[in-house]
């Protein structure tokens, strides 16, 4: 089992190397499957766990190296950790106006750590006043949205309320921050840490990037290594680097002390600035205006509801739902990896506030297996079906199909569910046309921009045109072949032209130019329609 995963992942490897990015998914995708469909569980067996891992860890690692060159097959963007720009800053001896000032806040600042002043945390207060201020304003601004959430995890957990600027430094607040050596998330867990405070990593999620789950987890954490050390420096010292490593200094020295560790340099270097970080971030938030920085708006906390859900759901279509932007969702459920609820696990859903019985309600009209594939769309005002499919780029036919549309008018306000032209047959591959369209690249096209405008993964159209990256030479002429909507039929003449020229690609029903149409009953009343697939290219 694990050398059929390995072979399917060292072929993920090949695609990805030969700029097959489509294909290197799918490779990925059945190396985590064999891995995930065990008879054994991965938990209870030390090879399979290290195994998936491993895996999971290279296949994040490629797809952040795909972001960077503009293309990816997961539809995420990690956010660099602050901690690492802090750590490479230089810091200078701060002048003396600057120490005195810390060391006179320090005396009516009130704090459940133990504070204090030095060079080395006076250095730090000077850098995020001064050229660091960047960093500082948008992590404090940022922590508006989970401060509430922290204080009250802390509080329940009973750990020091200021450890939350722990967080600040070391990822700004920022779910999705990455840290060059691999720690991801508010609280920047490695994945060998994360499993062991319950934190769960698969294909579809990473729960060190959910704020609630991995907050809970920090705080048992950062718990446990006070226990260890009985001293609140030294513990976040060792959730920096490790306990190992703290442990090992405190027994070469003989000092359970860390500033007695800092002198003698038996810690990593980004380990001895760590704790100074974490003591300017705090003294600098307890005192803004004294250093320019009391002109700081927090952003308004996160207000949302859950709900429990079993099945598959794309995070498009729950905002559709919910008459929300999708980047809301995506904001509001930052574990998922994929913009897509897991298909073998519960996940909890995170909706904006007051919009759960509303989703509930809209989500009941979306048959469960389609409810990856399919689409929700509320009528606007002199829309018409044509309008409607050209937007989700499927076909007038199958619109009114998943309807049961048989009127002349599409009522504002009514509700459609949407077969998109993305779908899936029954072997799960998309259904391309045979016939490939040509096109002259423009000006200022890319491939990206090209593969939006024909609704093709940029992937595909690189492998049809054996293209890198996502540059494009004015003139190169480019085969592409379109994808068909449920049920639409080959085409009998393929289109040469893109989005805002008549296309001369003509669909069965194209001679509808202005077809209206009103429900005339539910959507979970209606039959859906069948796909007839021709298979991937």
């Amino acid at each position: 089992m694990i050398a059929e995963a390995e072979k399917a992942f060292l072929a993920g490897q090949e695609d990805y190397k030969a700029g097959h990015l489509d294909a290197a998914k799918q490779d990925f995708d059945r190396a985590v499957d064999i891995l995930m469909q065990s008879p054994v569980d991965i938990k209870s067996d030390d090879r399979l766990e290290q195994e998936f891992d491993k895996i999971t860890e290279e296949i994040h690692k490629l797809e952040m190296t795909a972001f960077k060159a503009g293309d990816g097959f997961t539809e995420q963007q990690a956010e660099p950790a602050p901690i690492d720009e802090a750590n490479t800053a230089a810091t200078f001896p701060p002048d003396a106006n600057t120490k005195a000032k810390a060391e006179a806040d320090l005396r009516t600042t009130h704090s459940d750590l133990p504070l204090m002043i030095n060079d080395s945390v006076a250095g730090y207060i000077s850098y995020f006043s001064t050229r660091g201020r960047d960093t500082f304003v948008r992590a404090q601004a940022r922590s508006g949205r989970y401060r509430e959430m922290i204080l009250r995890i802390f509080r329940e957990e009973g750990v020091p309320q200021d450890l939350i600027y722990l967080a600040q430094a070391e990822s700004g607040f920022h779910p999705l921050a990455l840290s060059r050596v691999g720690a991801r998330g508010m609280w920047q867990f490695m994945a060998s840490r994360a499993s062991g405070y319950g934190l769960q990593r698969n294909w579809w999620i990473d729960d060190r990037q959910d704020p609630e789950k991995a907050t809970r987890a920090a705080a048992r954490h950062l718990k446990d290594l006070y226990n260890q050390f009985g001293d609140w420096y030294l513990a976040m010292a060792a959730y920096n680097s490790g306990p190992g490593n703290v442990q090992q200094a405190v027994k070469r020295t003989g000092y359970a002390d860390f500033w007695e560790l800092y002198k003698r340099n038996v810690l990593p270097a980004e380990t001895k600035n760590y704790v100074p970080i974490i003591l300017a971030m705090t003294i600098l938030s307890k005192n803004p205006a004294q250093y320019g920085l009391d002109d700081i708006t927090p952003e308004p906390a996160e207000k949302y509801e859950v709900v429990n859900v079993d099945y598959p759901v794309d995070l498009r279509l729950v905002a559709e739902c919910v008459d929300a932007p999708v980047e809301q969702l995506v904001d509001l459920n930052p574990s998922l990896l994929r913009r897509t609820t897991p298909k073998d696990q519960s996940f909890t859903l995170r909706v904006p506030e007051g919009s759960k019985s509303k989703f509930e309600e809209a989500i009941a009209a979306i048959p469960v297996d389609k409810r990856v594939l399919w689409r929700y769309h509320k009528v606007e005002q002199g829309e018409t079906l044509p309008v409607i499919a050209k937007k989700y780029r499927t076909t007038e036919s199958a619109i009114a199909a998943a309807n049961n549309l048989a009127a002349t008018d599409l009522l504002p306000e009514s509700k459609l569910v949407i077969p998109v032209s993305g779908s899936a047959s029954a072997n799960g591959l998309v259904a391309y046309s045979k016939h490939p369209s040509r096109y002259k690249a423009r000006k200022g096209d890319t491939v990206l921009s090209v593969a939006d405008d024909f609704g093709v993964p940029p992937d595909k159209l690189r492998r049809w045109n054996h293209l890198k990256g996502n540059q494009l030479r004015k003139g190169r002429m480019l085969v592409i072949y379109k994808p068909l909507g449920p049920g639409e039929a080959e085409p009998l003449v393929a289109g040469h032209h893109r989005k805002g020229h008549q296309t001369a690609r003509k669909s069965v029903h194209s001679s509808k130019k202005n077809v209206k149409a009103r429900t005339s009953h539910s959507p979970a009343q209606r039959s859906s329609t069948t796909l007839a697939a021709r298979g991937e290219r």
